[in-house]
C-alpha cells in the first residue's frame, strides 16, 4: 500500500509505501508508484549485489547507543519514532546494524531507480538486493522469520530543510496514516533505517526506508493507543494514502491506533474527538480487521480517524470505545496537533 501525491514545484509533496506482515512471518512486497525524477544519487550507502549472507542471531548487530550521525535524517527518524512509541508505552526500538544495511540498500535502490518509492524490488534493476523487506534483511544476514514490517517513503518540497527536518517529516507521514501508524504501535524491538537523497529542480528529493523486526509480547493496561495522553506535534492533516481510507476526500485527520499483542483481537465500536477551543465534537470513522476491506489492518489493531483535517496547534480530547478479546474497553486522552502535514 502507499500514500502518494504528485510532485510539483509548489509546496510539499510525498509518497509513502508500506508492506506489513503478521508477527514473525516473512514479509512480502507491496507496491508503490512514483512521479520520478532525473537526478544524481547522493546516497553514501554501499552498492547492493543481491547476494545472501548466512543468517545470524536476530540480536547480532544490536547497538545499545544509536550509531546514526548526529543531526542526520536517520537519527531523526529513529528518535522521532522511538520517542512517540515510548511515551505511549510501546516497546523501545533498538538500532540493529544488519537491518540498517538492508534498509540502506532499499533506500539506495529507490534512488538508483529514479526515486520511485516502493516496497518491492525488481530483479535486474540497479541496486536490487531482494524482492521483499524480509528478502533484503536475509540478504544482509538477518533471520527472515524475525522480520515484522517494512515502510518506505519519499518527500519533496521546493525549500531546503535541515537533514533532521527531512527525517522528522518522513516520520510524521508514517505516524499519521491510517495504514502506516503501525510503525508506532507494532510490538517490535529492533529497527534499521536507510536514507537516500536526489535532487529535483534544485531541491532535495529524499527517500527513506525502515525495517522493523523481533516481536515481543507487551504488558500493562492493554490495549494501548497512539497518540496517547500528552502527545504533541501530531500532524493536523493527512494529504493522501493508498489504499485510500473509507469515507475521506481531499485531506483528512491523523489516525488514532489501538493495539494489543499479536494474538489479541480488537473490535472498534465508536470514537470521538472534542476540540478544546470550540468544544465541538467530531465523530470519527472507525476501522478494524473485520471492516477493513483492504485486509491491511491486523486483528490485534484498530483505527479511528477524522474524515476531515483538524485545526493546527489545537488540543483535542479523544474517546475511543471497542472490545479487547471480547471485553469492552474505553480510552480517553488528550493530544495536541502541530503544523505538519502527514
Amino acid at each position: 500500500m502507499n500514500k502518494q501525491a504528485n510532485k510539483t514545484n509548489n509546496g510539499a509533496k510525498f509518497l509513502t509505501s508500506i508492506a506489513f506482515c503478521a508477527a514473525l512471518a516473512a514479509c512480502g512486497g507491496g507496491g508503490g508508484s512514483s512521479t520520478g525524477s532525473n537526478s544524481n544519487n547522493s546516497s553514501t550507502g554501499s552498492s547492493s549485489t543481491g547476494s545472501t549472507t548466512a543468517p545470524t542471531s536476530p540480536s547480532t548487530g544490536n547497538v545499545s547507543t544509536p550509531q546514526y550521525s548526529a543531526n542526520s535524517a536517520q537519527q531523526a527518524i529513529f528518535n522521532t519514532i522511538n520517542q512517540q512509541r515510548q511515551q505511549c508505552g510501546f516497546p523501545t526500538l533498538t538500532e540493529n546494524t544488519v537491518l540498517d544495511k538492508a534498509a540502506q540498500a532499499h533506500a539506495s535502490y529507490m534512488g538508483q531507480n529514479n526515486g520511485a518509492v516502493t516496497d518491492s524490488e525488481v530483479t535486474g534493476n540497479p541496486g536490487f538486493t531482494g524482492v521483499s523487506y524480509a528478502d533484503r534483511a536475509a540478504a544482509a544476514g538477518f533471520p527472515r522469520s524475525a522480520v515484522a514490517t517494512g515502510v518506505s517513503a519519499g518527500y519533496y518540497t521546493n525549500a531546503t530543510l535541515s537533514e533532521a527536518g527531512y527525517g522528522q517529516q518522513i516520520a510524521a507521514e508514517w505516524l499519521s496514516g491510517v495504514y502506516h501508524v503501525v510503525v508506532a504501535t507494532l510490538p517490535a524491538t529492533q529497527i534499521g533505517v536507510g536514507w537516500n537523497e536526489l535532487t529535483y529542480n534544485g531541491f532535495p528529493e529524499v527517500q527513506g526506508s525502515v525495517t522493523l523486526a523481533s516481536i515481543q509480547p507487551m504488558s500493562g493496561n492493554l490495549p494501548l493507543t497512539y497518540p496517547c495522553e500528552g502527545t504533541t506535534d501530531v500532524p493536523y492533516k493527512v494529504a493522501g494514502e493508498v489504499p485510500t481510507p473509507p469515507n475521506v476526500s481531499d485531506a483528512w485527520g491523523p489516525s488514532i491506533s489501538v493495539a494489543g499483542n499479536p494474538t489479541d483481537t480488537i473490535r472498534m465500536t465508536s470514537a470521538t474527538l472534542t476540540d478544546s477551543t470550540s468544544g465541538s465534537v467530531i465523530n470519527l470513522q472507525v476501522l478494524d480487521s473485520s471492516t477493513d476491506t483492504t485486509g491491511t489492518i491486523s486483528a490485534n489493531q484498530g483505527r479511528a480517524y477524522p474524515t476531515t483535517a483538524l485545526g493546527q496547534n489545537t488540543k483535542y480530547t479523544a474517546t475511543v470505545n471497542g472490545t479487547y478479546n471480547g471485553t469492552p474497553f474505553s480510552r480517553t486522552f488528550s493530544y495536541t496537533t502541530g503544523t505538519k502535514v502527514g
